[in-house]
This record gives C-alpha cells, structure tokens and sequence, in this order.
C-alpha cells in the first residue's frame, strides 16, 4: 500500500490525510506546499485554509533519491543480511546469467497472533539487494515498514533468488523499538527454483515449546515436520532431513560376495546405533542391503565448511583413499612385505620413502592432493613420502620397548579407558567351557606373588587396590577361530596384569594368551613375563606385541568409533528432528553435534566400510564392524558414558563425598581421569545452571514435549535395538536432564579428545600401537624351522609379526589426518553463542564456565610439571595436554573440540 517516494515533504507540522497513486487511505504529518526541486513529484490541492486534501502524482526519475515512506502509526525497519563468502574471497555460488537477480526475499513475521481474527498478521515480504562486499562476508539490505500494530518480530522467512544455494550467516533489524533483533541462521539457503518451501529464521530468543509466541507455534512445528521428511525417497545433497537407518551400507555384494558384511542394528545378531537415512537404492543381489555409489548424503547444514574441506578435502580423500593403496601397492610391489629392520621404519622419518620414478604420474597427484603433508621435495626434483617424527619418538627413540611406557599408556596414553581393578580371584572366564575351553586362567598366584614387592598373597593385593588388568579374553576369544583363517593376521584372547607400585607407577606382571578349542585343537594357553634371560625377553616381547594390537584394535573399534562417533549419531539426528532451533536445549547441544555426521559418513565410506583403511590394516580384518557390535550389545550402557561412572565400574573410583569430584580415585596418579574430572565438573557446573534456570521445576520438565519426544525417540528409534534395557534414565527431573546432558556433552567433547588427538602421537611410530599381530607366538604349536628361525633372528621374527609396508604406511597417514586440528576448529567454552549472549543470567553462566576452562588450562600446565607425577612428568615422557581445553591448528595433541568433528 506505500508507494516509494522522494524526500519530498520536509519539516512535519500538520497532521492531514491523503491518498497516493489511488492506494488505500493513510496519514502523514504535512507542513505546506513544497516539492523538493531533484524529485518528479507535483502537488495537487485544494486548500480550505491549512486543511488540504493532497493528491501525489508521480513521475518517476532514475536519479531520484528514494526511500518507504513511513506513517505516525507505522515504523521503519532496515535488515541487513550476511552472507558468508568463500575462503577465496569470492561467493562461488552467486553466479546467475539473469542480471539484477541476485537478491533475497524477506518476509518479517510477527510474534503475534491477529487479536481479531486469533490468525497469523500478514508477513512484511521485501527485496533484499547487495550492498557491500567485505573481508568474510557479503551484505545484502532490505527496508520494511511495519504497521504500528504488526508487535515484535519473531522470524524471518527467506527466499533465494540467485541461481545456487548461500550460505546465511545472520540477519540483523534495525529499527524496532527495543533496540536491533537478532538472527543466527549459520544454514544454506537453497535456491527458490530448486526449493519452493521458504526457509524459517527464528530470532535469537529462546523458548519452550509452552513459552512459544502465538504467532510463532506454527511455524515452530511446520519446521520440525520440515525436518523429519516423509521417510519416503533417495536424499539429495541439498536436502535438511534428518532420519535413520539402519548400517547396511558397509558391503557391496553387488561387487563381490566377497564385499558382503552383516547387516549392523534392526536384528537381535548385531543390535547397533542407527546411522542417518540416505534413502538410496537396495542392493540387487540382496534387498536387505543399500547400494554404495558416491552419495554418502548428510543434511545439507552438517557437511564440513570450506576451511574444512582444505584442511580434510572430502572429496578428494573419500573418492582417493582406494587409489591411495593402489598407489602404494606400486610403492611397496609386495603387499604382505614387511620392514627388514628398524632401522627401515626410522627411514620414514629421516630420509622418506622414495617414490618409484615408474610411479604413474596421475597416482603422484593424487597422493600429494590426499596427503600433501607427507609428499615432500627432495634434491628439488625426487619426491619422497615421509611423516613426521612423532612426538613420544621426538623424545625418546626407545619409548616403545619400556615396560614402564607400555603401563604408562594405558593411564595416559590412547587408550586410557580399558584398564580395570581386578575384583576377583582366581580370574576366570565367563565363556561356555565346552566351545571354548576350560575357563581357567593360566595366570597363577605363584607368577603374582613373586613379584608384588610389600604384600604377601594376591587376595592382600586385590583387596589393597593394587592389581589391574587389560582384560581381552572373553570379548576376543568367540573370533579367535574366525580371524586365524583370514591371511596374514593371527588372534588370542589376551590377559595382561600390572601391578602399582608405591611410586604411583604401573608395573606389568603377567601376559596370558589363549587360544581357544578350534576344530581338534586343544585349548592353548600361556603366560609370560617380564625375564632378564634373552629368549623369555624375546618372548615377552612378542607377546606384548600382541597385547599392543589388541589394545589398538579396541581402541579403534569401541574407545573411539563405537562409545564417541557410532553412539552419537543417534543424538545429532534425534536432536534436530524433535527439538525447535528455538529451544534452549536444542541451542546448549548444537555445538556438540557440529560435523559429526559429515566425518561418520566418511567413515562409513572409507574407513569402516568392506576393504576400507580398519579391515586392511587391524588385525579383525572383515569382521571389524561385527566384532563393534558384540561390544555394543555386551558392554555399551548410556549409564556408564558419563566419566564419574565409567571410573566406578571399571573399579578405578569409588563415591566419595567428601571428594574433590565425588569420588576417589584407585590409583591417584591417572592422567585421563584427573585432567577428565576437571573438565566434566566444568561441564556439568555449566549445564546445571543452564537446565535449572530454563526449567526451575521438574514439572516443567515433564510436561515439555518437544524434550520428552527427544529423549523418547533416541531410546526407541535411534538406539531401539536397547530400549528396552532398565538402565536407561528417566526424564523427569532437572537431576535427570542434568545427567543426561553432561553426558552426551563429555562423550562428543572430551571423551572423544581424550581417544583421537594422541593417535598420531603414540601409534605414528606403529612399534608402539601395530594395529594387527601378523603371526603366532613362536611357542604356540612350533615347528623345528619356527623355533629355530626364532632363536636364530629374534628381531626379525618380531618385524614380521608387526604390519606390512603399506598397513604401517597407511595407518599412520591416518592417523596424522584423524589427530589434525582444523582451523575453524570450535573448542569447548571458547566463544559463546549468541542466542546465550542475549540472556544476561546464560550469558553469565558461560563466562564463569569460560573462565573455569582457562583455569583448567593452569592447573594441567601445574600438574605436568610435577616431577612427583610419574605418569605425565619424567626424561622422555610425554606431558598429558589431551584435557587442554584450547589449541591452535595442526597435530598439537591438545584441544578439547565441542564435538566429534574429525
């Protein structure tokens, strides 16, 4: 109804009415007769004294100045939208043949609902046109001119007019009576032609779904059944849904039989998480499968930044990774070729591997696009692959033959979640005697007693908290015979016992390996010890080797992939499908969530997918991801992700009221739990206060139904195959949400941090962590020429017993990649989120849970300067930084990220 005109009235004075161009009847405050002298306006009238009935015409001129025009009962509003560019400067995706297209259409929604009518108000829908290109960002602008009565702007809908998506990073209205409104939209916007559904942007305000604005409600539930889809049809890289699936998608017996893997979840075999729905076409040769092609689909906003892509190039790396093996099947002409000396392995680090010049020049490339940081210039013309020195080889040469590193790691290592309190004795499995075997250990008191220094019997050391275990016995043994019929990899079930010393140390006693009843085989069973006579050494040698496999296949397999990426996807998925972008739980676990899905489906397409990087380099080879779901059904409880109660059940703590964190520690020199107590009571001090002033009584907890769905549906859909189990909390307390947050925020920060950024540091040099044992012991069933090439070369044996050329080569290119902090890496507590900056009580709350991380970063500093803490301080240790809350990018073995991002 306001037609855009020149600053043709000047000085407001009378208050008279008009019409313009026959639109509707409005008012304006008018002083006299007045043209201004660059418009094309003229002035019809009839005067009566001071009281004039105007008529506007209008001729309009290009040069002319022109602005919405604005009434005593409305207001002028200005938005100012921004749009990210690209890392080069340029926004790739505002490209469009149709000159003066490049706009967005904005429509303000009121928060009110029409007293009147009880009807959503009209929305205000403008143009928004490029205005400023700067540094990061494009700006686009828009004016609006709101009725008096139109009451506060809840959302903004948009439109986009160019021809690809962009990407809005927020709006921001001027104008409106309480000061500017807020807008975080960090999301694409997909073109109008490609999308007819306009997009919703809430205001930064947070509310509950019973706080809602009238005029939002709607809007607010449109959007979630936006997001769910219909479960119907094949993603597109574009689209936002949010579903599951089960994983069918890890083989493709379309290729090969030989491709084909167990269907994980939706069964009683493989209970499993769910993964998020691609929708793709079923396997021909098998219904029950997904087909693998190159649409691994995320929702569009969870794909990796294009800082991101820079630093984890995904195309180049999940299109690359299987030509990077053919590339190094040419390096290393024998595929099952090991090292001939260790003085080979320290070669990858000095000198590099020199690349055949019969290398096809097409496979260089790709091999300097998918791992630049290894592909090096020599002699200005040769190039070489080489890694560099990891961090515990930088400070020691020999870490990895210490007894004292080995016990050290598993309290301040990669893996510092295995190791257990031994309960019970004699140690027994809990395995079926008649398929397996007789169900006692090897492991007898005399082996123990000889060498706890201070106590007399076991049963006085195990109830003085003094014994532990890396316990692999009942998990590994059921896949013994399974494994030892693949080529080049071998399995026990495995034992491994440390004692602590008065110093605070853990010191190794005892490795059992076993071999359960396969076929007419007996049973086979021995144990070994750390000897000063050169053979037991070998022997003891070989056998922690093994132990070092099995511990590394568990690490990779269920500390990290299965109990941090595998658990979460189920959260991400159920947190965007049933929580409103506008509630204030949605708002505190977003940034927990960000990338997850982006580097699980590159996961399941390079990684743990058939002949993917974990079958052709860990000892389980293709029974990798089955042997992750036995887990999951065995050993996995959400009760027992939260650190407090993880330490409890494996025996390293007990309640303690009176204790720092609650509770007391088995052995007070642990790395992992004491940088992890400090971290989790940061986290949940944070989340306590957030939860208790968004919900200041349980009642509203139970009755909020978006947060009541959310906590159903990932119970009975995304972890469904265990949602009958008891130990799931109840949700109807601030204790219980409290709980249940602090939970899922540790898992996808610092567990997660704690398994992944030390796995180049520990297993770069694979001597230390070899991700498979690729032959027996040399006492396991010997024959002559065995035992004789043992004694003869033990060094060689033990070379031959690591991984080959290209799984060592492979695995540590890995591991660099997976250990690498982005530049836009997001670390918890570091910046706040707007939508909490506008609540002065959150906005408090995260300053106090800021400044109790940089606190933290102190008292870990402090504490690995110690020299009376011999797990992070001593000649050639590594400090324990994995609890550091911040970090700058590259291989630091420090930062706490908010979520699973790599």
């Amino acid at each position: 109804e306001y037609q855009t005109m020149t600053h043709l009235l000047k000085t407001p004075h009378v208050h008279r009415s008009f019409t313009i161009n026959n639109a509707s009847s409005t008012s304006y405050i008018w002083k006299k007769d007045i043209c201004h002298k660059n418009s094309n306006w003229f002035l019809k009238s009839s005067c009566r004294g001071q009281n004039k009935k105007v008529v506007l015409k209008r001729f309009v001129s290009p040069s002319c100045m022109r602005v919405k025009m604005a009434t005593s009962k409305s207001r002028n509003v200005k938005a100012v939208v921004s749009v990210k560019q690209s890392v080069g400067g340029v926004i790739k995706n505002l490209v469009t043949g149709i000159v003066g297209n490049n706009h967005l259409i904005l429509e303000l929604v009121s928060a009110d609902l029409n007293p009147k009518t009880n009807s959503e108000k009209k929305a205000i829908k403008g143009k928004a046109h490029e205005t400023e290109k700067k540094e990061n960002d494009v700006e686009y602008e828009a004016t609006f001119v709101l009725p008096a009565d139109f009451g506060n702007v809840g959302a903004v809908l948009v439109e986009n007019e160019h021809s690809s998506e962009i990407f809005l990073k927020n709006i921001v209205l001027d104008g409106l009576p309480d000061g500017p409104v807020h807008l975080s939209c960090q999301s694409w916007v997909q073109p109008k032609h490609d999308s007819s559904t306009k997009r919703v942007f809430f205001t930064n305000k947070m509310y509950l779904p019973s706080q809602t604005p009238s005029g939002l409600r709607k809007l607010r539930e449109n959007e979630l059944k936006e997001v769910r889809g219909n479960g119907e049809g094949e993603r597109k890289s574009s689209d936002r849904i949010y579903d599951y699936d089960v994983y069918n998608d890890l083989g493709d017996p379309d290729i090969n039989s030989k491709l084909k893997r167990p269907v994980l979840g939706g069964n009683k075999q493989y209970p499993y998480p769910r993964r998020c729905r691609t929708g793709r076409k079923h396997s021909n040769t098998d219904s029950s499968y997904e087909k693998r092609d190159l649409n691994f689909y995320v929702p569009r906003d969870e794909a990796f930044a294009e800082i991101k892509k820079i630093q984890f190039n995904a195309t180049t790396v999940s299109s690359g990774v299987k030509t990077v093996l053919e590339s190094l099947d040419t390096i290393f002409t024998d595929i099952d070729l090991g090292f001939d000396s260790f003085e080979d392995i320290d070669t990858l680090f000095k000198e590099g591997f020199q690349l055949p010049t019969s290398l096809d020049s097409n496979k260089l490339n790709l091999l300097q696009k998918v791992i630049p940081r290894f592909i090096k210039a020599a002699n200005d013309s040769q190039n070489v692959l080489r890694f560099d020195t990891p961090e515990a080889l930088k400070r020691d040469k020999f870490f990895w033959l210490s007894d004292e590193e080995f016990a050290r790691e598993t309290l301040a290592g990669a893996n510092p979640n295995s190791i257990q309190l031994v309960k019970e004795w004699p140690i027994r499995s809990k395995l079926d005697s008649k398929i397996y075997g007789p169900p006692e250990s090897a492991i007898t008191r005399e082996v123990i007693e000889s060498q706890i220094i201070g106590y007399t019997t076991v049963e006085e050391a195990i109830q003085e908290k003094k014994l532990f275990m890396l316990d692999y016995h009942d998990l590994y043994i059921p896949y013994v015979s399974k494994v030892r019929e693949l080529e080049n990899t071998t399995l026990y079930g495995s034992r491994t016992l440390f004692f602590l010393t008065k110093q605070g140390t853990l010191k190794p006693l005892v490795i059992e390996l076993t071999r359960p009843i396969i076929g007419d085989k007996p049973q086979w069973k021995q144990i070994f010890t750390p000897a000063s006579d050169s053979t037991n050494l070998w022997l003891w040698r070989l056998a922690k080797a093994h132990v070092l496999a099995h511990d590394t296949g568990y690490h990779e397999l269920i500390s990290h992939w299965l109990r941090t990426h595998c658990v979460v996807e189920p959260f991400v998925i159920a947190t965007n499908r049933q929580l409103s972008t506008m509630h204030p739980i949605y708002k505190l676990l977003h940034p927990h969530l960000r990338y997850t899905l982006e580097i699980n489906a590159l996961g399941r397409e390079i990684l743990i997918s058939a002949y993917g990087v974990i079958e052709d380099s860990f000892f389980t080879q293709k029974y990798s991801m089955e042997l992750s779901a036995v887990a999951y059904d065995k050993l996995w409880q959400f009760d027992l992700q939260g650190l407090p109660n993880d330490l409890i059940y494996r025996g390293l703590a007990v309640e303690d009221p009176n204790a720092q964190h609650g509770v007391k520690l088995a052995i007070e020199d642990y790395p992992f739990a004491n940088d992890g107590l400090l971290i989790w009571d940061a986290i949940k001090q944070w989340v306590t206060e957030y939860v208790n002033h968004h919900y200041p009584s349980p009642s509203i907890i139970e009755s909020d139904q978006e947060l009541q769905a959310w906590w159903a549906e990932i119970r009975t859909k995304g972890h469904g195959d265990k949602s009958e189990e008891p130990w799931w909390p109840k949700l109807k307390t601030q204790k219980d949400l409290i709980d249940i947050i602090t939970t899922i925020a540790w898992v996808a920060s610092a567990h997660h941090s704690a398994t992944n950024f030390a796995q180049y540091a520990y297993g770069g040099y694979f001597p230390n962590r070899p991700t498979v044992a690729r032959s027996k012991m040399p006492t396991e069933d010997p024959t002559k020429e065995e035992w004789e090439k043992f004694i003869n070369k033990p060094e060689q044996t033990l070379l031959e017993c690591f991984p080959s050329q290209i799984q060592a080569t492979l695995v540590m290119t890995i591991l660099n990649l997976l250990s690498y902090h982005s530049p836009d890496e997001e670390y918890l507590g570091e910046l706040i989120e707007p939508s909490w900056a506008e609540n002065p009580t959150i906005k408090v709350a995260f300053e106090k849970f800021n400044g109790r991380l940089k606190e933290i970063e102190g008292i870990i500093d402090t504490r690995n300067a110690d020299s009376n803490l011999k797990n992070r301080n001593g000649a050639g240790i590594m400090p324990y930084e994995l609890m550091k809350p911040f970090s700058g990018p590259g291989v630091t073995g420090k930062g706490v990220p908010y979520s699973i991002s790599i």
